[in-house]
């Protein structure tokens, strides 16, 4: 079983609420007792919403509470001017979930078994590493075919021979 998490480590993180009130005011400067005392209203409000939209769902002798119990806690605690909002945010959470899994199903949808993918992924990863081998090598030859040429330019066009290093 679970065990309980103190009540004073259930708070929003501080780096998420200062973004927050930075994307809402941002020419505004925010005192940390005021960003502390907007910490604990955001955290007691989740608790009651959460508390009565439990309480909604146990009433309904569901086990899960689910975007209607919220819903309606909000409209029992008062809160109604919220609902409009929070059903607009609902649907957004809705769209976006559904895309996740039409993105999901996509590779499913291929036909190709994941193991099969993933061998021609490793194929065609291996495929560039031959080729940027290859145009490393043409670069190196091309770069050591300069050098000699420079060479022989600087010592009056006399062959370099390559086999002892010298010039003949």
């Amino acid at each position: 079983m679970a065990e309980a998490v103190p009540e004073e480590e259930l708070t929003i993180p501080r780096a998420a609420m200062n973004k927050m009130i930075k994307e809402i005011v941002p020419s505004v400067r925010v005192a940390n007792e005021a960003r502390e005392l907007i910490l604990n209203c955001c955290s007691e409000f989740i608790h009651l919403l959460a508390s009565e939209a439990n309480e909604i769902c146990t009433q309904q002798q569901k086990k899960t509470i689910n975007a209607e119990h919220i819903l309606g806690a909000l409209d029992r605690l008062g809160f109604n001017d919220y609902r409009t909002d929070a059903e607009a945010v609902l649907k957004d959470c809705k769209a976006v979930a559904a895309k996740r899994r039409r993105q999901s199903t996509r590779l499913e949808n291929l036909g190709i078994p994941e193991e099969e993918l993933l061998r021609q992924q490793q194929e065609l990863f291996a495929k560039a590493r031959e080729e940027q081998a290859a145009a490393e090598q043409q670069q190196w030859l091309q770069l050591q075919a300069e050098a000699q040429m420079s060479l022989q330019q600087q010592h009056g066009d006399a062959p370099l021979n390559s086999e002892d290093g010298e010039y003949s």
